[in-house]
């Protein structure tokens, strides 16, 4: 990681194409045509988008959230390799996501790649490119199973008001939290400036790869643990909710997660990826960065 500020790098934009100086090419369209990101478009997938909008909005309350952390941040599940991990969410298909219809593996390599190509000597950044996304063996019934509302989608903090940003806002007016005058206002339990490590974020894959990386011990700098935690909080990289809870470290780190999301939103698309010739790149930066076996 360098030792100076970060600055992200010049994006030019025409009518069909955002091009990121590095060469990477950002599409105007996703797999299904539509801008990315849309929630309103219409596509094969949008009811079914917005109906896990709202069991997510529902059902993610601070007892559930607190209840999930204690139960997942035990890692007894399984001992494993990052890359065995990889290889595990070939099956998984994230239903909240308007834009992708690939295997899970697919666009991680896509998103590193990606990465790579623009931030050559970010080599901590590859990596994280790769794992971001690894929490979504929390769907695979070997991890409980759960559903796909505790899982994937945009997380947001719970313990405080839920921002009018957050996709899907109305559903919120069903969570147990709503009308519960603790967690209601703007700081709730919080405090100015707390720090988002203090904040409980909405359960799902985000956080449990956090966990994941956290208790095994990685060496991977502060800002990629950032970008792995809140890659999904768009109230926050993209509308700017929340900016009250956030330290000096994170505004710092929020620089990085602009930057990583460019690629993890844009990178979804149908170009391929030679699995085996990119592979011994990213085991390299694995054993660098994690044990041998983690447990999860």
């Amino acid at each position: 990681m360098t030792g100076s500020g970060v600055e992200a790098k010049t994006v030019t934009e025409n009518e069909t194409e955002l091009v990121l100086d590095g060469g990477f090419v950002m599409p105007q369209a996703n797999s299904f045509g539509h801008t990315f990101r849309n929630y309103a478009a219409e596509s094969q997938r949008q009811g079914g988008v917005e109906n896990f909008y709202r069991k997510n909005h529902i059902y993610q309350s601070f007892d559930f959230v607190k209840k999930m952390r204690e139960e997942y941040g035990k890692l007894n599940r399984v001992e494993m390799s990052i890359w065995e991990c990889c290889e595990l969410l070939n099956e998984v298909v994230d239903e909240s996501d308007p834009d992708l219809d690939e295997p899970q593996i697919e666009h991680l390599l896509q998103t590193a790649e990606a990465i790579r190509k623009d931030y050559p000597n970010e080599d901590w950044l590859h990596l994280t490119g790769l794992i971001h996304d690894l929490g979504k063996v929390l769907l695979l019934p070997s991890f409980g199973g759960l559903p796909q509302w505790a899982v994937v989608g945009d997380t947001y903090p719970v313990g405080c008001r839920f921002d009018e940003s957050i996709v899907h806002h109305k559903y919120f007016k069903e969570n147990a939290d709503y009308n519960n005058s603790a967690y209601n206002t703007k700081y709730g339990i919080y405090s100015e400036k707390c720090g988002l490590n203090n904040v409980m974020m909405s359960w799902g894959h985000d956080d449990y790869m956090y966990l994941v990386a956290k208790e095994n011990k990685t060496t991977l700098p502060s800002a990629a643990m950032f970008i792995i935690r809140y890659h999904s909080f768009y109230a926050l990289h993209r509308e700017g909710a929340y900016k009250h809870l956030m330290n000096d470290e994170d505004v710092e780190n929020l620089k990085w997660l602009q930057i990583f999301n460019k690629y993890d939103l844009y990178s979804k698309s149908k170009v391929r990826i030679d699995v085996e010739k990119v592979k011994p790149y990213y085991l390299s930066l694995v054993e660098k960065y994690f044990p041998a076996k983690l447990n999860w």
